[in-house]
């Protein structure tokens, strides 16, 4: 089915752009007005766009969902937990610092959601706070685990190497990206 596209300007310096098809089939189309420009798409395509915006509003409601039952059972775990307070606040900060990462991821998606783009730097901003996330985890065990066997001890290590060097790489890349990408500024 061959298809053409025309750019029509307004009398007012708008453009809009329409689709012809021809077809022997009756084809009923929509007319959409995005900012100036204005599409004429298939009632299958308007469908189908409904749909995907069901399935990514799902995915919005599903992250707020898991982000509220992590929260609540971190609080309801550091406060129920008698094994002592610092053995406690480990598993309490790393369920928040997991609550912050997918509230961000929440964000993101909403904002793609919102104004049909999709940042990148949202993404490492989201990648600094699960290394600062490895990083207080491995620092924490190994301030306060009183039993850490000598290879227990060299993994830890490990841990917090690699955490301290994805911080410093994604921060390289958050930098990079701010000259390279202007001074636009992603919420």
């Amino acid at each position: 089915m061959p298809k053409s596209w025309r750019v029509v300007n307004g009398a007012d310096g708008e453009v809009s752009t329409a689709i012809s098809a021809s077809t022997s089939e009756p084809h009923e189309t929509s007319t959409a007005q995005v900012g100036n420009v204005q599409t004429r798409h298939s009632r299958s395509d308007v469908a189908l766009a409904g749909a995907v915006v069901v399935v990514e509003y799902a995915i919005v409601a599903s992250l707020l969902i898991v982000s509220a039952v992590v929260l609540v059972r971190t609080v309801v775990s550091f406060l129920g937990d008698s094994s002592g307070f610092p053995l406690s606040v480990i598993p309490a900060i790393d369920g928040i610092l997991v609550v912050i990462i997918l509230i961000d991821i929440l964000h993101t998606v909403f904002r793609h959601l919102r104004d049909a783009t999709f940042p990148v730097r949202p993404f490492l901003v989201i990648g600094i706070l699960a290394g600062i996330r490895d990083i207080l985890s491995s620092s924490a065990r190994l301030t306060l685990s009183t039993n850490l066997s000598n290879r227990g001890y060299g993994q830890t290590l490990i841990e917090l190497g690699v955490g301290v060097g994805v911080v410093v790489l994604l921060l390289l890349g958050l930098v990079a990206l701010r000259y390279v990408g202007g001074a636009e500024d992603d919420e």
